[in-house]
């Protein structure tokens, strides 16, 4: 898988947090890990761990974001941004393998595919304040 397909993976795994109790969600992940067309065991766990890794660090992601997003509260957030900007900032704060500038792209590329016309810019914008 290349990057930009795990990024995708995990975050189409980090939005089923949004519908599914914490104590749900592995066997969620487990189900959308057998709709893949046959990824590798090492592929499966990487995107396991890096999942679990983003959601021990949800609550520091938040509250950054909170900061950073003036006039907008999380909930007031559409789904797909609060879940894009999630997995963008733990990219940013805490993956030292993953350069700020390609955090930030890799999330407007997802907001194009997956939210609104106006996803890309406030994506953007809100973590162009957390640089």
């Amino acid at each position: 898988m290349t990057r930009r397909e795990i990024r995708e993976h995990i975050f189409l795994m980090l939005f089923r947090k949004e519908f599914y109790e914490r104590e749900d969600l592995p066997e969620q992940i487990d189900i959308y890990l057998a709709q893949l067309e046959d990824p590798s065991t090492k592929d499966k766990q990487y995107l396991n761990n890096r999942l679990f890794a983003i959601l021990e660090k949800v609550d520091e992601i938040d509250n950054m974001l909170s900061g950073a997003a003036s006039g907008w509260t999380l909930s007031r957030m559409g789904k797909v941004e609060l879940t894009i900007l999630r997995l963008a900032v733990f990219e940013m704060s805490f993956d030292d393998d993953i350069p700020v500038k390609v955090a930030i792209n890799e999330a407007v590329e997802l907001a194009k595919e997956f939210g609104g016309d106006d996803t890309p810019g406030f994506v953007n914008g809100v973590l162009a304040k957390l640089t």
